[in-house]
């Protein structure tokens, strides 16, 4: 059974990073009802399905920016422990 999501309820975790709307890969695998872990394997063991318009890793300046926002890292918070994936609207796009 397909699970409808509330368009309110992704509009609310679009980021803008590098002129892109993006979603954190945490984000992402909460829509598919699945672990960041599993999913962030899936795309490392299927890299070539990826390319850049569909996914980044954030750069290390980037990621420090990010973190430095947040005094812990806390995840109801956008604090990050680790650099996260972010997927374009063209790599969201379910085929």
């Amino acid at each position: 059974m397909t699970k409808i999501v509330p368009i309110e309820s992704i509009v609310g975790k679009i980021v803008f990073l590098r002129g892109e709307k993006v979603l954190l890969d945490r984000d992402f695998a909460e829509l598919y009802g699945v672990k960041t872990k599993v999913l962030k394997q899936a795309v490392r063991r299927n890299i070539k399905r990826f390319p850049s318009d569909f996914m980044f890793e954030l750069f290390k300046e980037e990621f420090e920016n990010w973190r430095s926002q947040f005094v812990t890292s806390n995840s109801d918070k956008m604090g990050l422990r680790y650099k996260p994936m972010v997927f374009t609207e063209q790599g969201v796009e379910i085929r």
